[in-house]
């Protein structure tokens, strides 16, 4: 692939933008300034640097947001601001065909929930994700307005009854982690599934935070409004192979 083709794949702008940085010398590959736009470059583990910042080459975006409380997961939010402006430019311009451009998140997070969202600019990595056939299991740690009891957990796995549900939901799994905190599993993903059950279970949500999806857990290490690159292993987990 070119210099220039290999910038506008990752995201840097159109090809004439990206011909623009590379006639300017912004653009180093092992420390030498690559200054020919249709110079190929060898893709497999390539890392260069763009006006001094490291980029690696990703043929397909992978990513784990740790999602700030007061944050939508909307390209174009009606009250709090995007989730997708806590990432680089070029994350949110790389080029996909038939979509809109960027990554996009993988499911939606209300605007006060916290923790592990996915994104990615893979159509396949996204619907398969995202597909309720799927019945990848999501953990949350719920912060609860009342003591739970035993009773709670019992309702909540046995399946509680929603306004505008035909069937009952019921949680995969819930821990009593504390007096107030519950630990909650579902394999659904319902609107404002957690705050529901929870309500109809005789409790309710003060805070809601998603831990874990599949085998994959939310990086310790990922401050609220991180993110960082989905390892090989990381991929393995929500694979269930972790």
């Amino acid at each position: 692939m070119s210099a220039e083709d290999m910038l506008y794949s990752q995201g840097f702008g159109t090809r004439r933008v990206c011909a623009g940085l590379i006639q300017r010398g912004s653009l180093r590959v092992q420390g030498r300034v690559v200054a020919d736009a249709g110079q190929p470059l060898a893709l497999d583990g390539l890392q260069f640097e763009l006006d001094g910042e490291a980029w690696p080459y990703q043929a397909k975006a992978y990513l784990m947001l740790h999602k700030p409380e007061g944050t939508e997961c909307s390209q174009k939010p009606s009250a709090w601001p995007s989730v997708y402006t806590l990432l680089p430019a070029p994350l949110r311009q790389r080029p996909v065909k038939g979509s809109a451009p960027g990554v996009q998140a993988v499911g939606r997070l209300d605007q006060d929930t916290t923790g592990l969202l996915l994104l990615s600019d893979d159509g396949t990595f996204i619907h398969r994700m995202s597909s309720p056939k799927r019945k990848q299991p999501k953990v949350y740690e719920v912060s609860l307005k009342h003591a739970a009891t035993p009773a709670l957990c019992q309702a909540l796995l046995a399946g509680v009854q929603l306004v505008d549900e035909r069937e009952t939901l019921a949680a995969h799994a819930a821990e009593l982690v504390a007096p107030q905190h519950l630990r909650l599993t579902l394999l659904q993903g319902k609107y404002h599934q957690v705050k529901r059950m929870v309500a109809a279970a005789g409790n309710r949500v003060e805070g809601l935070h998603r831990s874990q999806i599949g085998q994959l857990k939310l990086d310790e290490a990922l401050a609220p409004g991180h993110w960082r690159w989905l390892r090989p292993a990381d991929l393995a987990a929500l694979d269930g192979q972790g």
